[in-house]
């Protein structure tokens, strides 16, 4: 095989492995490995809840907007997810990142919610956490390392979720 074959097969495997699915590159997420920054936000029933809080359970923290569509089918998927695995110890918690609280809130009352919502209206956590895109899913394990990253959502990729999620439940 000629030499210059090798290298060009390289670079296709690479940028094979870094496109999503919808034919994009992806940049890698910065914090995937690494722990998840601590960070506390009010709820939308008033109480503050800080991440460190659920240290020891594996937490799926959604970041997501009320202008955003599809995170509307996220948030089903993840209602979904919580009441099925939440005795097993899994924890979700939901990143409102609306400039209008108001819009944020209409939304939360059209829909029925079984975890806690958060409000970043000032985005100082999605900064942290360097939200590129909505929605935006980590899953993080119990030692609060961020394990798993998912940008966007395709009906389906629930299934995704669910192994990734069990695996982290077992450890």
């Amino acid at each position: 095989m000629p030499r210059i074959v090798l290298p060009t097969l390289a670079l296709l495997a690479t940028l094979v492995v870094s496109v999503s699915p919808s034919g994009a590159a992806e940049p890698p997420y910065a914090l995937l490995g690494k722990e998840a920054p601590d960070f506390a936000l009010r709820s939308s029933g008033g109480t503050n809840l800080r991440l460190s809080e659920s240290r020891g359970d594996v937490v799926m923290v959604s970041f997501w907007s009320s202008r955003c569509g599809v995170c509307i089918n996220q948030f089903a998927a993840l209602q979904t997810l919580q009441a099925t695995y939440g005795s097993a110890g899994l924890v979700t918690l939901g990143v409102d990142v609306d400039d209008n609280q108001a819009a944020a809130r209409d939304f939360l009352a059209a829909l029925p919610n079984s975890f806690p919502l958060l409000m970043d209206p000032a985005k100082a956590v999605a900064r942290l956490y360097r939200v590129d895109s909505l929605p935006l899913l980590l899953l993080i394990d119990r030692s609060g390392a961020v394990r798993h990253v998912h940008r966007d959502y395709r009906t389906g990729d629930e299934a995704g979720y669910l192994v990734q999620l069990k695996t982290l439940l077992d450890e």
